[in-house]
């Protein structure tokens, strides 16, 4: 179990301190929702955690597997609802430096769809995910 610590330092900024390693990130709130858009908003590192852990996933069974996926990027872009206001979808689009043809092709796809940040988002969630195979 990972223990971390946020503190809200006014102005609605929040410091976010990771236990293990001490590692911290900031948040703002975004100018749309009264704050100065001047770190990531919550609802940023959600998205970004989510291609992270995608990207994790990937690089584990890339690792076992002998391939180089360095250089790999996604990028995510996240739409808000207003009414409830939350997230209600994460256009996502992974760049691998792998040709399409390539044998590890499924297994990447599934670590995707299969990671655990995936597998946690609330079903009402849309995740469009457009591939780019550029090797």
């Amino acid at each position: 179990m990972v223990k971390c610590t946020i503190k809200y330092e006014g102005g609605l900024h929040c410091g976010l301190e990771h236990g293990p390693s001490g590692a911290t990130v900031s948040t703002d709130a975004p100018v749309d929702n009264r704050g100065k858009g001047e770190s990531f908003s919550p609802t940023d590192l959600m998205c970004c955690a989510m291609a992270a852990c995608m990207e994790t996933i990937m690089g584990i069974y890339a690792e076992d597997n002998g391939i180089n996926l360095s250089g790999t990027v996604i990028t995510v872009e996240k739409e808000m609802s207003a009414n409830p206001r939350r997230i209600a979808c994460i256009k996502t689009e992974i760049s691998v430096p792998l040709p399409a043809g390539n044998p590890h092709k499924e297994a990447l796809l599934n670590c995707v769809m299969g990671s655990p940040a995936m597998r946690s988002l609330h079903p009402d969630i849309e995740v469009p995910i457009t591939w780019n195979w550029v090797g």
